[in-house]
């Protein structure tokens, strides 16, 4: 093979020549995931004063466009919280305990989708999905099996679930109680966003009216008796993975905050009371620099938001608190191996953008849930940004970029466009009930694959750099006999526990949904009682109903 020295190319004069050169073909089009154009370099603004040097501001300091604290990881690294759950609460308790032991420092629990919808796994609609996208957990005999062995005085744990939130709430802290810790010493999330369910997920179970009112009752109980508890967590994440862009994800989960925000100051909680404890979910996908301005200025919308519209006195009200995960949306089954690169930039652009809590997606997630081995390296990628690349010694080392600067006030001025057609609406539970916020994230969602399908946008290994014979890891299988075992094993609990008190207690918990009350309490006696999930549940749809779609579809 010949190779030529650049300096000892032929050189050539000829114009004709150098044009029919053909272009780097990422110049056919340069602009962020968002269409926010991107210009072939930056320059300083001329326009740049000292109120934008007060707009970017300090580390720690509002409206916390750097960080909101000083010193960032440099005192405390975020916390490494791998979503985690499958199959039988014994199972996912190994995979919890495993990670444990491999150095995440947070728990994060992922439920099966009977869970999340409120069934018990022996409901004939239950069967086909027990433990398939999560772990089954219908009582609290469940979580008691899922949390042995984890010490919950000391870990933080992220508990993702939305329509049956207060009582996966409940059996945690029934769960704690039994070994003798209190509500008042556990610590985590729950995630407990209903709104996001009717845009973009699908797993809403109640009208939105009622939903609202358990969404609202959590979080009132929580600021009172589980102050370390963050009752809420308003996640830009799902509607980013049905197809959002990045100024959609803020915008909407922005609105739907405004919307919970509403709600509890209408059942006459003090703003400063709770908004401390108020927490976001987002994405982070491929595109480098615009999502690390997304965060930045997620971060400072957030501040001004709460001084200005709710009129927020304590500091840490205006801080926004967030957790990040890579975006499952851009995993591919193809080339599976080139997953680790891309939630390698994903993270670290999360980690630059000065998230407090990361999840690392697994390689093999397009194809099923994570092996433990492939669990393992996610969680090393995290390890590896922390401990070897330097990210973390520095709050928001990339503050002063012209392009990461115009894109940050480029996304915070796009958002607020958003915000404010969504408030001329009505706010967030009426823009979703007209299927507003659904129909921009679908255009959004088809645009990007029609880019794709014309060969605008890229997918390396799908529509461009092919393998004849790409190999398909291992996945990690879900046995059809572990359904049956949670079916028999309810119905074991349900001759064992003393009846009439589950009966008694599911007809306070009726009682409780009937009047104008917080609903708490009286799940947390149901969850104490060793009712399951379905049966809470069913008591909750007598008396709310069912939630049915009527939004039009295009």
């Amino acid at each position: 093979m010949l190779i030529i020295a650049q300096n000892d190319r032929p050189k050539s004069n000829d114009a004709a020549e150098r044009a029919a050169v053909p272009q780097p073909e990422h110049e056919r089009r340069c602009a962020t995931s968002s269409g926010i154009p991107v210009e072939p370099f930056y320059l300083p603004d001329e326009r740049t004063t000292k109120h934008d040097a007060e707009k970017i501001g300090l580390p720690g300091e509002y409206p916390y466009t750097r960080g909101i604290y000083p010193r960032m990881y440099r005192e405390k690294l975020w916390t490494m919280r791998q979503y985690a759950g499958f199959g039988t609460p014994e199972q996912t308790n190994r995979r919890l305990r495993y990670l444990w032991k491999q150095g995440q420092n947070g728990l994060s629990l992922a439920f099966d989708l009977p869970t999340q919808i409120g069934y018990d796994p022996d409901h004939p609609l239950a069967r086909a999905e027990v433990g398939k996208v999560g772990v089954s957990v219908c009582s609290l005999l469940d979580m008691e099996t899922l949390l042995r062995g984890i010490p919950l005085q000391k870990v933080s744990t992220s508990i993702t679930i939305n329509a049956p939130a207060p009582i996966l709430l409940a059996m945690y802290i029934a769960a704690a109680e039994k070994r003798g810790i209190s509500a008042d010493e556990l610590s985590g999330t729950i995630q407990n966003d209903i709104l996001k369910e009717f845009i973009a997920r699908g797993t809403a179970v109640f009208p939105p009216e009622p939903s609202m009112r358990l969404v609202t009752d959590t979080l009132e109980y929580c600021t009172r008796f589980v102050p370390r508890f963050k009752p809420i967590s308003i996640s830009g994440y799902h509607m980013r993975e049905a197809g959002a862009n990045a100024v959609q994800e803020v915008a909407f989960a922005f609105s739907n905050a405004i919307a919970y925000v509403n709600d509890a100051v209408s059942r006459g909680l003090a703003v400063d009371r709770f908004a401390p404890n108020l927490t976001f979910f987002f994405s982070a996908h491929s595109h480098f620099f615009e999502e690390i301005a997304k965060f930045r200025a997620a971060r400072r919308l957030w501040a001004r938001m709460m001084r200005e519209r709710f009129r927020a006195q304590d500091p840490r009200s205006c801080q926004l608190r967030f957790h990040t995960q890579t975006a499952g949306s851009t995993l591919t089954a193809e080339q599976a191996d080139n997953n680790i690169a891309r939630v390698a930039i994903q993270a670290l652009s999360a980690v630059l953008g000065g998230t407090q809590s990361l999840h690392t997606n697994a390689k093999d997630e397009a194809i099923g849930l994570p092996t433990e081995a492939s669990a393992r390296t996610a969680l090393r990628i995290q390890q590896i940004i922390a401990f070897e690349s330097g990210t973390a010694d520095s709050a928001d080392p990339l503050a002063g970029s012209y392009y990461i600067e115009s894109l940050t006030d480029e996304i915070e001025r796009r958002a607020m466009e958003y915000i404010g057609k969504i408030d001329a609406m009505g706010g967030a539970v009426q823009a979703a009930k007209d299927g507003y916020m659904q129909q921009e994230i679908r255009r959004e969602a088809y645009a990007a694959q029609l880019a794709f399908e014309r060969g605008e946008r890229i997918i390396v290994g799908v529509n461009r750099y092919r393998c004849a014979d790409d190999r398909k890891p291992a996945k990690l299988r879900i046995g059809a006999d572990m359904a049956k075992a949670q079916a028999e094993s309810v119905a074991r609990l349900r001759l064992r526990r003393d009846s009439n008190e589950t009966v008694a207690a599911l007809a306070k918990l009726d009682e409780a949904a009937r009047r104008n009350e917080n609903i708490v309490p009286a799940i947390i006696a149901a969850v104490k009682s060793y009712a399951t999930i379905g049966e809470m549940c069913d008591v909750l749809r007598g008396v709310f109903g069912e939630y049915a779609s009527t939004e039009v579809r295009l």
